[in-house]
C-alpha cells in the first residue's frame, strides 16, 4: 500500500500547480511561462523542466494552453518521467540462489539505520531470513543504534568494536549468512560524504572483500535519501553514483514535509527506481513506492 498524506501534498510541487489552477479557474487558458516558473521553484530541476515545457509547447497556441488539455498533458509528461524498469526487491531476492547481498549507503542523518531495521522487518515478514552487518564502525553509537533496530526486527546482527575494519565486519556477516543459510544480507556503511575519497575507497574495498565469498556481491546497492531535503537529495544522488553503482533508492520521512519535485528530477536524470518509502517512525512504516499512485495523489484532487 502506498501512502502520500495530504499535509505532504500541501507543501509539494503539486500544491503550487493546484493553487495555480484555482487562481485560473475563471479563465480558459494557462500561460506556460508561469508553469515553467512553478516547476523550477519546486526542485524539479532545469533540464527536466525544460523537457516538460518543450513537450507541452507542441500542444499550445501562442504560449497558452487550455486548462483541461493541460491537466492531461502534464499527467502524461510526469508519468513518462517516473517510469523506470523496476523489479521488485522481494522478487530479486526470491530468484537468487546465494544470499542476496544488499549494501546500504547514504549520508549521516538521512535515516539509514532506521531504514535498515524497517527493511529487515519487512523482509522477515515476507518469509525471508535476513542478517545485518554493522559495518558503519566510525560513527559514534552507530553500532548500538543498529543493534536496537535489529532486536526490534528480531534479526541477527554481526558486529565488532568501534573503529574496526568495516570490510572485516561485512566478510564475517556474509560468512555467517552462508553457514546459517540466511538468504539476505543487509550491510550498513559509513555516511561520510564530506570525505568522499575515503568513503569511495572504503566501499570499493568492502566490495572486493565480500566478492571472495560471493563473486557477484553486492547484488544491490540502495541509496537512502531524506525526502524533506529536496534539492540536497538530488545532489547526494549525483555524488554517490559517481563512485558507487546505485541500483535503487529508499526515501525516508515521507510523513513530513516531502517535496515531490526532486523525486521527478532524480528519476528523470538518473533512471534509478524508488523501491520503498518510509512513512512514519514505527518499524512497519516502510511501504512500496507506487509511481502511479504518487501522481494520482495529486491529479485526483485538482
Amino acid at each position: 500500500m502506498f501512502f502520500f498524506k495530504k499535509k505532504i501534498l500541501e507543501r509539494s510541487i503539486f500544491s503550487k500547480i493546484k493553487k495555480f489552477f484555482f487562481e485560473k479557474k475563471e479563465k480558459n487558458y494557462i500561460d506556460l511561462d508561469n508553469i515553467e516558473k512553478i516547476l523550477l521553484s519546486a526542485d524539479i530541476g532545469t533540464k527536466t523542466t525544460i523537457n516538460i515545457i518543450k513537450n507541452l509547447e507542441n500542444n499550445v497556441n501562442n504560449n497558452k494552453i487550455e486548462i483541461k488539455i493541460f491537466k492531461k498533458l502534464l499527467y502524461k509528461e510526469i508519468n513518462k518521467l517516473l517510469i523506470c524498469n523496476k523489479t521488485s526487491l522481494l522478487e530479486k531476492i526470491k530468484n537468487c540462489k546465494n544470499p542476496y547481498v544488499i549494501m546500504i549507503v547514504g549520508v549521516n542523518g538521512v535515516g539509514k539505520t532506521t531504514t535498515i531495521g524497517k527493511l529487515a522487518f519487512l523482509l522477515k515478514n515476507n518469509g525471508f531470513n535476513p542478517i545485518i552487518s554493522a559495518s558503519d564502525t566510525f560513527r559514534e553509537a552507530a553500532i548500538d543504534q543498529l543493534e536496537i533496530w535489529a532486536n526490534r526486527a528480531k534479526v541477527p546482527l554481526i558486529k565488532q568494536h568501534i573503529n574496526s575494519d568495516p570490510s572485516s565486519v561485512a566478510y564475517d556477516t556474509l560468512q555467517s549468512a552462508i553457514t546459517k543459510k540466511k538468504d539476505v544480507v543487509l550491510i550498513d556503511t559509513a555516511g561520510r560524504l564530506h570525505n568522499k575519497i575515503n568513503l569511495m575507497e572504503e566501499l570499493s574495498k568492502m566490495s572486493r572483500v565480500i566478492k571472495k565469498l560471493i563473486y557477484n556481491a553486492p547484488n544491490e546497492t540502495i541509496l537512502i535519501l531524506d525526502s524533506t531535503t529536496g534539492q540536497n537529495s538530488f545532489d547526494q544522488t549525483k555524488k554517490f553514483i559517481s563512485f558507487s553503482n546505485i541500483s535503487s533508492i529508499i526515501l525516508t520521512k515521507m510523513d513530513g514535509t516531502a517535496k515531490g519535485g526532486f523525486i521527478i528530477n532524480i528519476m528523470d536524470s538518473f533512471k534509478i527506481p524508488i523501491q520503498y518509502i518510509g512513512v512514519g517512525e514505527k518499524i512497519e512504516d516502510l511501504k512500496e513506492f507506487d509511481n502511479k499512485k504518487f501522481i494520482n495523489s495529486f491529479f485526483n484532487n485538482i
